[in-house]
């Protein structure tokens, strides 16, 4: 365990912990492989009378994808415990820009679908048919032709918005998975133009629409995940305790350099677990 807190400021603060918003990919799973004591953190956490949920950058699923994933791997949710990015995405539209309708999609059938069953019109590969915006994602599906024509929009001045800012996805298989955050590049190199907004973490709404969702205060939350850069990032700027695990990404000697540092930095859940019966 490292933290900067002083232990009573550490037990103040999980002490007044009433949910964990859980990143997935390399903090209860890695690719394919459920860790072995994630099921044991999620019963504890329901004993204690903690909520919990589980938070991604990742929308290449959509939410319906993502609880038979999770079913799967033996894990019970419903729709209310999982938020994604492609939630996230569509929220901010129809807050924010309700005369937006038409979206080129970068992204996954699946993350398409679900913008399409919110009620938006998905756009074609074709400069006759018109978007109001381009919307760019994890997209495991990712055509050259389709790249191009997503930057062609871009280069008009078509509102652009980016699902997560991530450079690349957690496998357990011997790939690098490019990720959102790295085709945005590409595009910013061909066009010299970024995203006007990146929704998911860090971005503090993100998190502050999960609080919104389970009536809690973002600092009567955790954010637990394996990135500093997202998860511990989110955490800090929307005044939550950020938590992170050195079961994915992120190696104890990053932690240690990082600035600002996490609240608290533990092996796997299971190590948060034994601290929540300590000062819970």
């Amino acid at each position: 365990m490292a933290t900067p807190f002083k232990e009573e400021q550490l037990a103040e603060r999980i002490g007044r912990l009433r949910h964990v918003a859980l990143d997935m990919d390399g903090t209860i799973y890695m690719g394919s492989t459920l860790f072995p004591y994630t099921i044991g953190f999620l019963e504890q956490l329901t004993e204690m009378g903690i909520g919990y949920s589980f938070l991604t950058n990742n929308p290449s699923r959509n939410v319906g994808d993502y609880l038979k994933r999770l079913s799967g791997m033996g894990i019970p949710a419903t729709e209310q415990k999982m938020y994604t990015t492609s939630v996230a995405t569509i929220n901010f539209l129809r807050i924010n820009h309700p005369d937006i309708k038409r979206l080129f999609i970068l992204g996954t059938p699946s993350m398409t679908r679900e913008f399409e069953e919110a009620g938006f019109i998905s756009t074609a590969d074709s400069a006759e048919d018109e978007p109001d915006a381009v919307v760019v994602g994890f997209d495991m599906t990712l055509s050259y032709e389709r790249l191009c024509r997503a930057a062609w929009w871009i280069s008009q001045g078509k509102y652009y918005l980016a699902t997560n800012p991530d450079r690349v996805c957690p496998t357990d298989q011997p790939n690098v998975l490019v990720d959102c955050g790295s085709i945005c590049a590409a595009i910013e190199h061909a066009v010299n133009r970024n995203p006007d907004v990146v929704i998911g973490k860090p971005n503090p709404e993100f998190l502050q629409g999960l609080a919104e969702r389970f009536d809690v205060r973002p600092d009567e939350m955790a954010v637990i995940g394996d990135r500093l850069y997202t998860d511990v990032a989110v955490a800090l700027n929307a005044g939550a305790m950020g938590v992170l695990v050195l079961s994915g990404e992120t190696t104890l000697e990053q932690s240690q350099k990082a600035s600002p540092r996490p609240h608290l930095t533990v092996g796997d859940i299971s190590d948060f677990g034994l601290l929540l019966k300590e000062y819970k």
